[in-house]
């Protein structure tokens, strides 16, 4: 991929990311995320052209309003960032090196960017107020299965894996009476499944697990958090997700190499 091409991915990615940002604040306050001009949080002002450049516009005013100079959180610019690398990613992952792109190849990119965006607003949404919300994942799960059908993925095998993510953390949830997990998660696990068919689904859950256990319990150790403090866990699985969708392919390949198992 050319650099111009790379860095034309990125800004497109970026600006997605000014709109991911927005989107999870309208969602939180209620606001249609579709309409409206964006604005300032804090003092309502409507921001102009210059106000939403991504990155760029957080960089000259210094992380604070043009407005009423108020503090403007770094989330903006991490997430504006960190989705334009995502989109960059994921044009790297499906091109694979070639420089053949027929309507198929669109077709994934395009799909790659889809569950990256929502798996964006879903670890920040968890991060931030501790909840997933199913009006979100459920609609973007029957989106992922129909793509992935159109994509040619068999029907039995997305079933399959819809069926082992949403009952992986129902059975969590029955058992534990909602101790150990909320029921945001059956939702995100469904959706998990959808996006990511069977084998790359145990990978996904296998790193959230392990990175979870890994994070909570250096939190723990710096005394961050306590053993029963609640840790959102949207945000491992989001991040899992995303590693499986780029780089689950080849990280299979490998393990069956390894092991002589066919996945």
């Amino acid at each position: 991929m050319s650099p111009v091409l790379a860095a034309f991915i990125f800004a497109f990615g970026a600006s997605m990311g000014s709109f991911l940002n927005a989107s999870v604040y309208r969602l939180r306050v209620g606001e249609n995320i579709l309409s409206g001009r964006s604005h300032c949080p804090n003092c309502g002002h409507r921001l102009g052209a210059l106000d939403l450049v991504p990155a760029l516009s957080w960089l000259m005013l210094r992380g604070r309003c043009r407005y009423c100079r108020k503090e403007i959180s770094p989330q903006y610019l991490m997430v504006e960032l960190a989705v334009g690398l995502v989109y960059v990613w994921s044009a790297l992952s499906v091109l694979d090196g070639s420089q053949y792109i027929d309507q198929m190849t669109v077709a994934r990119l395009v799909y790659f960017w889809f569950v990256g965006s929502l798996l964006t607003v879903v670890f920040l949404y968890d991060l931030k107020y501790m909840l997933i919300l199913p009006k979100l994942v459920v609609p973007a799960g029957l989106l992922a299965a129909a793509a992935n059908l159109a994509l040619g993925i068999p029907w039995t095998s997305l079933l399959l894996a819809v069926a082992l993510g949403a009952g992986f953390f129902a059975l969590q949830f029955v058992l534990s009476k909602g101790r150990w997990i909320g029921g945001g998660d059956i939702y995100l696990g469904g959706f998990m499944g959808a996006a990511l068919g069977p084998s790359k689904l145990l990978l996904a859950l296998f790193i959230a697990y392990v990175s979870g256990a890994i994070i909570g319990s250096t939190l723990i150790a710096m005394r961050h958090k306590g053993w029963r403090s609640e840790i959102p866990f949207g945000t491992f699985l989001s991040l899992a997700t995303l590693v499986a969708l780029l780089w689950g392919d080849g990280v299979l390949a490998w393990y069956s190499g390894l092991t002589g198992l066919a996945l």
